[in-house]
């Protein structure tokens, strides 16, 4: 049976191969276009493309670019790792190839509408930066400025409305969690230790439901006041637990241990599969909580039951996912952070 890490290579190339390109054909660039070239015919998506190449006004994702972007340094430090030196640079460049492709996609800027598009971007261009520092020594001047550019926008989308917190977009009507536990990972990453615990004890006090021991999506505002929106997404818990071990105090540490068992409990199968979300976006959220479970897996701050349902959900999500062909790139990424959170897993196990 082949290795998680060898499933995450096989992803990757396969990725790359049904998803990926130049923007418009541009020397430096990559992208990744929403739907495998084998599909576009099957389900209309060619209607948005012009000749068969996707052009500037086509359906944009840039969230998901950024979780491309992520994928690809993950299959960088695999690299390295296994000393793989000249691969790892091939991947490296890659990624600053898709960042330049993602600024120039996004009408030649960085920030976008959405609080939690940004974040998700900025925690990409920091791994980028330390990815790039690894293998080559150096700085990463385009990662750098996209944390700060990025890192400027998400502090200006918090006020104290709502008793603190981040806005979900620059409408300003709505602070949830997908954009707050993001922001709080990044300001945590970047040693801005402060603001990511004020954003953490704010979504404690106002999404967590004890009841359940995980996090609920968000507040709106409304003529009224507000309004709780109760749903419960994979990825925020994920999102959360990668914030807590980060800052890593002993209460975190305590609080990561019940939203993982609360996770193991309430969204996995009987089988120990996490639940996936359908649909465009939705196709990440299970890769998401992977990612962040496989570094509470190998976090021995956490007690040994669980570092062991961490390891388990994620090594149960991956073997679900073995034999399926992803027919959008969200779904195609999500497949293979599963197998890369899964293959750091082994590694640390020594399987």
């Amino acid at each position: 049976m082949e290795s998680m890490q060898e499933l995450a290579h096989q992803a990757a190339i396969d990725t790359h191969q049904r998803f990926g390109r130049r923007l418009l054909r541009l020397p430096g660039t990559w992208i990744g276009q929403s739907y495998s070239r084998a599909h576009r015919l099957r389900d209309g998506s060619l209607l948005s493309d012009l000749n068969g190449c996707a052009h500037p006004l086509s359906e944009w994702n840039y969230w998901w670019q950024a979780h491309y972007l992520d994928a690809i340094i993950d299959d960088g430090h695999s690299y390295l790792a296994a000393g793989d030196a000249e691969s790892a640079r091939a991947e490296l460049a890659r990624a600053n190839h898709l960042l330049r492709g993602i600024r120039i996609r996004n009408f030649g800027m960085l920030p976008n509408y959405f609080f939690d598009d940004m974040a998700w971007l900025a925690l990409a261009s920091g791994r980028l930066a330390q990815f790039t520092l690894a293998v080559t020594g150096e700085g990463n001047h385009a990662a750098q400025t996209a944390m700060r550019v990025l890192g400027e926008q998400l502090h200006a989308g918090m006020d104290e409305v709502l008793g603190g917190g981040l806005y979900w977009s620059k409408k300003r009507d709505f602070k949830n969690t997908p954009a707050n536990a993001p922001a709080a990972l990044f300001f945590g990453r970047t040693g801005q230790k402060d603001t990511a615990r004020q954003i953490l004890q704010w979504l404690e006090k106002n999404l967590f439901s004890a009841e359940r021991g995980l996090y609920l999506d968000g507040l709106r505002l409304t003529s009224q006041g507000h309004t709780m929106e109760p749903a419960v997404y994979t990825y925020n818990q994920g999102t959360v637990l990668g914030a807590l071990l980060e800052l890593g105090e002993p209460a975190d540490l305590a609080h990561a241990q019940v939203l993982i068992d609360a996770t193991t409990h309430s969204l996995s199968s009987a089988a120990g599969v996490l639940a996936f979300n359908r649909g465009g976006d939705g196709n990440l959220f299970a890769g998401i909580l992977c990612r962040y479970l496989a570094l509470a897996a190998k976090d021995h701050r956490l007690e040994a039951a669980s570092r062991e349902q961490a390891k388990d959900l994620v090594k149960a999500t991956a073997g679900h996912l073995i034999d399926q062909e992803p027919r959008r790139l969200s779904a195609a990424v999500q497949r293979w952070m599963i197998f890369a959170a899964a293959a750091q897993i082994e590694l640390e196990a020594g399987d």
